[in-house]
Protein backbone atom coordinates (compact mmCIF):
# COMPACT_ATOMS: atom_id res chain seq x y z
CA UNK A 1 0.00 0.00 0.00
CA UNK A 2 1.09 3.29 -0.71
CA UNK A 3 1.89 5.42 2.25
CA UNK A 4 0.59 9.38 2.33
CA UNK A 5 2.26 11.63 4.05
CA UNK A 6 0.04 13.42 6.52
CA UNK A 7 2.28 15.97 8.18
CA UNK A 8 0.55 19.15 7.29
CA UNK A 9 1.99 22.92 6.97
CA UNK A 10 2.21 24.42 10.21
CA UNK A 11 -1.07 26.99 10.88
CA UNK A 12 0.86 29.88 11.58
CA UNK A 13 2.54 29.52 8.15
CA UNK A 14 -0.89 28.65 6.42
CA UNK A 15 -4.13 30.38 8.11
CA UNK A 16 -4.16 33.78 7.00
CA UNK A 17 -6.38 36.43 9.38
CA UNK A 18 -8.40 38.74 7.91
CA UNK A 19 -10.20 41.61 9.14
CA UNK A 20 -13.53 42.96 9.00
CA UNK A 21 -12.71 45.41 6.85
CA UNK A 22 -11.19 42.97 4.44
CA UNK A 23 -13.89 40.72 4.45
CA UNK A 24 -16.42 43.56 3.82
CA UNK A 25 -14.06 44.28 0.56
CA UNK A 26 -14.25 40.44 -0.69
CA UNK A 27 -17.63 40.40 -0.06
CA UNK A 28 -18.41 43.54 -2.50
CA UNK A 29 -15.82 42.15 -5.24
CA UNK A 30 -17.33 39.01 -4.90
CA UNK A 31 -20.67 40.06 -5.48
CA UNK A 32 -22.00 38.67 -2.15
CA UNK A 33 -20.93 35.11 -3.57
CA UNK A 34 -18.41 33.30 -1.83
CA UNK A 35 -15.07 33.24 -2.97
CA UNK A 36 -14.02 30.22 -5.55
CA UNK A 37 -10.26 31.02 -6.39
CA UNK A 38 -7.58 30.90 -4.25
CA UNK A 39 -4.22 31.06 -4.58
CA UNK A 40 -2.90 28.45 -2.38
CA UNK A 41 -4.90 25.27 -0.21
CA UNK A 42 -8.46 26.18 0.55
CA UNK A 43 -8.13 27.92 3.62
CA UNK A 44 -11.31 25.72 5.46
CA UNK A 45 -8.91 22.62 4.73
CA UNK A 46 -6.26 24.29 5.60
CA UNK A 47 -7.34 24.76 9.31
CA UNK A 48 -9.79 21.99 9.86
CA UNK A 49 -7.46 19.09 8.21
CA UNK A 50 -10.05 17.79 6.17
CA UNK A 51 -8.71 15.96 3.31
CA UNK A 52 -5.97 14.66 6.35
CA UNK A 53 -8.98 13.63 8.62
CA UNK A 54 -10.50 11.60 5.56
CA UNK A 55 -7.57 9.39 4.52
CA UNK A 56 -7.20 8.26 8.46
CA UNK A 57 -9.77 5.88 7.73
CA UNK A 58 -8.06 1.96 6.75
CA UNK A 59 -10.61 -0.50 7.29
CA UNK A 60 -9.11 -3.79 7.54
CA UNK A 61 -11.76 -6.09 5.28
CA UNK A 62 -13.88 -5.52 2.26
CA UNK A 63 -17.11 -5.44 4.72
CA UNK A 64 -18.91 -1.91 3.84
CA UNK A 65 -19.73 -2.08 7.40
CA UNK A 66 -16.52 -2.08 9.00
CA UNK A 67 -16.15 2.10 7.72
CA UNK A 68 -18.90 3.00 10.05
CA UNK A 69 -17.49 1.15 13.00
CA UNK A 70 -14.43 2.54 12.49
CA UNK A 71 -15.08 5.61 11.78
CA UNK A 72 -17.52 6.40 14.87
CA UNK A 73 -14.52 4.83 16.87
CA UNK A 74 -12.74 7.93 15.54
CA UNK A 75 -15.14 10.35 16.49
CA UNK A 76 -15.70 9.15 19.86
CA UNK A 77 -12.14 9.36 20.32
CA UNK A 78 -11.80 12.66 19.02
CA UNK A 79 -14.72 13.76 21.42
CA UNK A 80 -12.89 11.85 24.31
CA UNK A 81 -10.06 14.54 24.06
CA UNK A 82 -12.22 17.56 23.50
CA UNK A 83 -13.96 16.77 26.97
CA UNK A 84 -10.53 16.30 28.80
CA UNK A 85 -9.79 19.56 27.17
CA UNK A 86 -12.70 21.35 28.83
CA UNK A 87 -12.45 19.48 32.48
CA UNK A 88 -8.54 20.27 32.42
CA UNK A 89 -10.02 24.05 32.02
CA UNK A 90 -12.13 23.87 34.54
CA UNK A 91 -9.64 22.70 36.56
CA UNK A 92 -7.77 25.13 36.00
CA UNK A 93 -10.18 27.84 37.02
CA UNK A 94 -11.09 26.24 40.38
CA UNK A 95 -7.92 25.81 41.12
CA UNK A 96 -7.62 29.56 41.08
CA UNK A 97 -10.95 30.20 42.85
CA UNK A 98 -12.58 31.59 39.63
CA UNK A 99 -15.85 29.12 40.29
CA UNK A 100 -17.77 31.09 37.65
CA UNK A 101 -15.29 30.59 34.81
CA UNK A 102 -15.17 26.85 35.39
CA UNK A 103 -18.83 26.57 34.66
CA UNK A 104 -18.59 27.01 30.78
CA UNK A 105 -16.04 24.91 29.89
CA UNK A 106 -18.15 22.38 32.22
CA UNK A 107 -20.83 22.88 30.38
CA UNK A 108 -19.50 22.52 27.25
CA UNK A 109 -18.06 19.04 28.42
CA UNK A 110 -21.43 18.16 28.96
CA UNK A 111 -22.89 18.73 25.33
CA UNK A 112 -19.47 17.14 24.00
CA UNK A 113 -20.76 13.75 26.34
CA UNK A 114 -23.90 14.48 24.94
CA UNK A 115 -22.30 14.28 21.14
CA UNK A 116 -20.64 10.75 22.50
CA UNK A 117 -23.86 9.15 23.28
CA UNK A 118 -25.51 10.01 20.18
CA UNK A 119 -22.35 8.93 17.85
CA UNK A 120 -23.67 5.11 19.55
CA UNK A 121 -26.87 5.81 17.01
CA UNK A 122 -24.82 5.33 14.47
CA UNK A 123 -23.85 1.22 15.13
CA UNK A 124 -27.16 0.45 16.17
CA UNK A 125 -27.50 -1.57 12.88
CA UNK A 126 -24.95 -3.68 14.08
CA UNK A 127 -25.96 -7.55 15.08
CA UNK A 128 -23.62 -10.04 15.91
CA UNK A 129 -23.49 -11.60 12.39
CA UNK A 130 -22.70 -8.27 10.85
CA UNK A 131 -19.97 -7.64 13.53
CA UNK A 132 -18.93 -10.68 12.86
CA UNK A 133 -17.66 -10.45 9.43
CA UNK A 134 -15.28 -7.88 10.31
CA UNK A 135 -14.19 -8.89 13.84
CA UNK A 136 -11.67 -11.41 13.55
CA UNK A 137 -9.46 -9.18 11.61
CA UNK A 138 -9.32 -6.73 14.38
CA UNK A 139 -6.95 -9.22 16.78
CA UNK A 140 -6.86 -8.13 19.99
CA UNK A 141 -7.96 -4.32 19.30
CA UNK A 142 -10.38 -3.22 21.93
CA UNK A 143 -11.64 0.01 22.70
CA UNK A 144 -10.66 -0.82 25.97
CA UNK A 145 -7.18 -0.20 24.95
CA UNK A 146 -8.01 3.77 24.36
CA UNK A 147 -5.63 5.87 26.12
CA UNK A 148 -7.36 9.31 25.61
CA UNK A 149 -10.25 7.17 27.46
CA UNK A 150 -8.21 6.45 30.53
CA UNK A 151 -7.45 10.36 30.02
CA UNK A 152 -11.14 10.81 30.79
CA UNK A 153 -11.38 8.40 33.63
CA UNK A 154 -8.87 9.71 35.40
CA UNK A 155 -9.91 13.39 35.00
CA UNK A 156 -13.32 12.12 36.80
CA UNK A 157 -11.83 10.40 39.16
CA UNK A 158 -11.85 7.04 38.26
CA UNK A 159 -8.22 5.60 38.90
CA UNK A 160 -6.66 2.18 38.81
CA UNK A 161 -2.77 1.90 38.00
CA UNK A 162 -3.32 -1.28 36.77
CA UNK A 163 -5.12 -0.27 33.21
CA UNK A 164 -2.22 1.99 32.21
CA UNK A 165 0.49 -1.25 31.54
CA UNK A 166 -1.07 -1.44 28.44
CA UNK A 167 1.12 1.89 27.00
CA UNK A 168 4.24 0.68 28.42
CA UNK A 169 6.03 -0.01 25.44
CA UNK A 170 4.34 3.42 23.59
CA UNK A 171 7.20 5.44 25.89
CA UNK A 172 5.29 9.12 25.70
CA UNK A 173 1.31 7.81 25.59
CA UNK A 174 2.43 6.03 28.97
CA UNK A 175 4.32 8.87 30.09
CA UNK A 176 1.52 10.98 29.87
CA UNK A 177 -0.89 8.71 31.23
CA UNK A 178 1.19 8.15 34.08
CA UNK A 179 0.99 11.60 34.97
CA UNK A 180 -2.53 11.94 34.71
CA UNK A 181 -2.54 9.39 37.54
CA UNK A 182 -0.11 11.27 39.69
CA UNK A 183 -1.88 14.46 39.54
CA UNK A 184 -5.40 15.76 41.07
CA UNK A 185 -8.64 14.79 39.31
CA UNK A 186 -11.27 17.23 38.65
CA UNK A 187 -13.36 16.22 41.89
CA UNK A 188 -10.15 16.07 43.62
CA UNK A 189 -9.72 19.81 43.20
CA UNK A 190 -13.45 20.28 43.45
CA UNK A 191 -12.20 18.46 47.40
CA UNK A 192 -9.58 21.22 47.83
CA UNK A 193 -12.23 24.28 46.41
CA UNK A 194 -14.32 22.96 49.41
CA UNK A 195 -12.06 23.00 51.89
CA UNK A 196 -11.27 26.62 51.20
CA UNK A 197 -14.46 27.85 50.81
CA UNK A 198 -14.72 26.84 54.88
CA UNK A 199 -16.02 23.47 54.59
CA UNK A 200 -14.70 21.42 56.99
CA UNK A 201 -12.69 18.05 55.26
CA UNK A 202 -10.72 15.48 56.81
CA UNK A 203 -7.25 14.99 56.53
CA UNK A 204 -8.04 11.72 54.86
CA UNK A 205 -10.23 13.33 52.41
CA UNK A 206 -7.71 16.23 51.53
CA UNK A 207 -4.50 14.57 52.05
CA UNK A 208 -4.48 11.39 50.23
CA UNK A 209 -2.87 9.83 47.65
CA UNK A 210 -4.40 11.07 44.43
CA UNK A 211 -3.45 8.20 42.16
CA UNK A 212 -5.84 5.94 44.28
CA UNK A 213 -8.93 6.58 43.74
CA UNK A 214 -11.53 8.82 46.03
CA UNK A 215 -13.93 6.96 48.32
CA UNK A 216 -16.77 8.25 49.33
CA UNK A 217 -16.91 10.26 52.41
CA UNK A 218 -19.96 12.02 54.71
CA UNK A 219 -18.11 14.74 55.10
CA UNK A 220 -18.40 15.78 51.60
CA UNK A 221 -21.81 14.74 51.21
CA UNK A 222 -22.74 17.06 54.07
CA UNK A 223 -20.39 19.99 52.65
CA UNK A 224 -22.95 19.37 49.19
CA UNK A 225 -26.34 19.49 51.28
CA UNK A 226 -25.08 22.45 52.91
CA UNK A 227 -24.47 23.98 49.34
CA UNK A 228 -27.90 23.47 48.11
CA UNK A 229 -29.71 24.35 51.67
CA UNK A 230 -28.39 27.77 50.78
CA UNK A 231 -31.26 28.21 47.79
CA UNK A 232 -30.64 28.67 43.54
CA UNK A 233 -30.29 32.00 43.31
CA UNK A 234 -27.28 33.29 40.87
CA UNK A 235 -25.17 33.78 43.77
CA UNK A 236 -24.39 30.92 44.77
CA UNK A 237 -21.69 29.82 42.40
CA UNK A 238 -21.00 26.21 44.45
CA UNK A 239 -24.67 25.24 43.83
CA UNK A 240 -24.33 25.86 40.40
CA UNK A 241 -20.96 24.43 40.16
CA UNK A 242 -22.79 21.03 41.80
CA UNK A 243 -25.56 20.97 38.85
CA UNK A 244 -22.78 21.48 36.10
CA UNK A 245 -20.34 18.91 37.46
CA UNK A 246 -23.76 16.28 37.93
CA UNK A 247 -24.60 16.73 34.30
CA UNK A 248 -21.43 16.04 33.41
CA UNK A 249 -21.66 12.43 35.17
CA UNK A 250 -25.28 11.82 34.21
CA UNK A 251 -23.90 12.11 30.67
CA UNK A 252 -20.96 10.03 31.19
CA UNK A 253 -22.46 7.31 32.78
CA UNK A 254 -25.35 7.53 29.82
CA UNK A 255 -21.87 7.21 27.55
CA UNK A 256 -21.03 3.97 29.83
CA UNK A 257 -24.85 2.61 29.76
CA UNK A 258 -24.79 3.26 26.12
CA UNK A 259 -21.46 1.17 25.46
CA UNK A 260 -22.39 -1.83 27.17
CA UNK A 261 -26.00 -1.93 25.62
CA UNK A 262 -24.01 -1.91 22.11
CA UNK A 263 -21.56 -4.65 23.05
CA UNK A 264 -24.82 -6.68 24.33
CA UNK A 265 -26.88 -5.20 20.59
CA UNK A 266 -23.21 -6.64 18.89
CA UNK A 267 -21.63 -9.25 20.55
CA UNK A 268 -24.17 -10.83 23.40
CA UNK A 269 -21.80 -11.70 26.06
CA UNK A 270 -19.24 -13.53 24.30
CA UNK A 271 -15.55 -12.94 25.53
CA UNK A 272 -14.36 -8.87 24.66
CA UNK A 273 -11.91 -8.53 21.60
CA UNK A 274 -8.93 -7.21 24.42
CA UNK A 275 -9.24 -10.43 26.56
CA UNK A 276 -12.01 -8.94 29.30
CA UNK A 277 -14.87 -11.08 30.04
CA UNK A 278 -16.70 -8.53 27.98
CA UNK A 279 -20.45 -7.69 29.06
CA UNK A 280 -19.82 -8.70 32.30
CA UNK A 281 -16.55 -6.27 33.18
CA UNK A 282 -18.52 -3.32 31.09
CA UNK A 283 -21.46 -4.05 34.29
CA UNK A 284 -18.89 -4.15 37.17
CA UNK A 285 -17.06 -1.23 35.82
CA UNK A 286 -20.66 0.86 35.92
CA UNK A 287 -20.47 0.37 39.98
CA UNK A 288 -17.86 2.48 40.26
CA UNK A 289 -20.09 6.44 40.42
CA UNK A 290 -18.30 9.48 39.23
CA UNK A 291 -18.46 12.28 41.84
CA UNK A 292 -20.18 10.01 44.30
CA UNK A 293 -21.21 12.85 46.80
CA UNK A 294 -22.91 14.46 44.61
CA UNK A 295 -25.37 11.70 43.99
CA UNK A 296 -25.46 10.58 47.82
CA UNK A 297 -25.79 13.68 49.26
CA UNK A 298 -29.08 13.94 47.17
CA UNK A 299 -30.92 11.96 49.61
CA UNK A 300 -30.49 13.80 52.64
CA UNK A 301 -31.51 17.67 50.97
Amino acid sequence: MEQTDLRAPTLAAAVRPVTPQQRAAKAARNGGKPTLEFAERVPYDTYVRASTLHRLQQPLSDDPGEMSFLMVSQIMELYFGLTCHELREAQRCLRADRVWDALAPLRRAALHLEGLNAAWKGLRWMTPADFNRFRNLLGEGSGFQSAMYRHLEFLLGLRDAALVRPFRRQTEVYGELRAALAAPSLWDDVLALLARCGFDLPAEVLDRDVAEEHQPHPAVAAAWVTVYADGGGPDNHLRLLGEALTEVAEQFGDWRWNHLKAVQRSMGAKVGSGGSAGLAWLQRSMARVVFPELWSARTAM
